[in-house]
């Protein structure tokens, strides 16, 4: 008798690398799907490698970088959408693209169901789940963190990595960590951990992976030239880019000149305070040029008609509507 498929969004980290395992314990034939959205610093090979290993029976890479920029990232910076005033909604923007990956993986291999490894107290479930079942209302969705079966398994990181020593999953957790990461070509995001604590800087706490310190940037100014067509940013001092050029050149440039860092504390979806650390070089630059643009181009109604809107699009993106 076949096993029945399911397609995991899968990231080679701790929690979804054991849920390849356990998936297969429970009986599934397991189809992982990385999304590639721009991870800057993640080394595809060798995760897709290492869900082979753990026994996925296949393991895929769906690109969706010029996707995540062209369909997804410029629509909200048109609206100037920051979530509280501060955040650029680099996280909330990827789950909706990452649910419509995995749909169009299980529809490829007939899966049931499309897993995510999500907790059951963070904004991604709500994500993940509202974008699936708005693409396909009939979708089947399997959060192993909100089942308490799973839970009781896995009440914390010493058990998952007791789990994958057993069933000889390489990982490279330690049992504590001083916070947890997400990556994308929009920006990379730090909570938990230390970070929980607010008398901890949090700045000083991290090792950033897109942006240098302001203290540590050239002491010179660097000029940079962006040009707009109908709102959407479509050149760089002079030359065509496309979204993804556009998106991970000026992280370069406006990454080194220390440009793009945010310490806030944010109210989640679900109904509880949440630290976070950003950095979002590119789109931060982006943002200014284009706040900058609207000020020679849009009337005073027009203006303020958006700045009473984009809170509303702001709150709708990282709800994950």
């Amino acid at each position: 008798m076949s096993k029945e498929k399911v397609v995991l969004a899968y990231s080679g980290g701790l929690d979804t690398s054991v849920l390849v395992g356990w998936l297969q314990d429970k009986g599934y034939e397991v189809h992982c799907l990385y999304v590639d959205l721009g991870q800057p610093c993640e080394d595809r090979k060798a995760i897709m490698q290492k869900a082979v290993d753990i026994g996925a029976a296949s393991a895929e890479i769906a690109d969706v970088r010029e996707e995540l920029c062209s369909d997804f990232a410029f629509p909200v910076l048109q609206w100037q959408a920051k979530y509280e005033s501060i955040y650029l909604l680099g996280t909330s923007i990827a789950r909706p693209l990452i649910s419509k990956a995995c749909l169009q993986r299980a529809r490829e291999v007939g899966a049931v169901a499309f897993v995510h490894g999500a907790t059951g107290k963070g904004n991604d479930q709500c994500r993940f789940q509202l974008a699936a079942e708005a693409l396909d209302p009939t979708v089947k969705i399997i959060a192993p963190w909100r089942m308490k079966e799973f839970r009781d398994a896995f009440p914390g990181r010493t058990e998952m990595l007791a789990y994958c020593e057993e069933k000889n999953i390489p990982v490279k957790a330690t049992s504590s960590k001083p916070y947890s990461s997400d990556e994308n070509c929009l920006h990379i995001s730090y909570e938990a951990g230390k970070l929980e604590d607010p008398e901890v800087d949090g700045v000083s706490v991290i090792d950033f992976g897109m942006t240098v310190s302001p203290q540590d940037a050239p002491d010179k100014e660097e000029f940079v030239t962006i040009g707009f067509e109908s709102g959407i940013p479509v050149s760089l001092n002079g030359a065509s880019k496309s979204p993804l050029e556009m998106v991970t050149e000026l992280n370069e440039i406006a990454g080194r000149n220390g440009v793009g860092r945010i310490d806030m504390i944010e109210n989640r979806y679900v109904g509880m305070k949440s630290r976070g650390v950003y950095e979002a070089p590119g789109m931060t630059a982006l943002y200014t040029a284009h706040l900058a643009m609207e000020q020679m181009t849009l009337d005073r109604d027009l203006t303020h008609l958006r700045d009473r809107m984009s809170a509303e699009v702001a709150g709708m993106v990282y709800y994950g509507m």
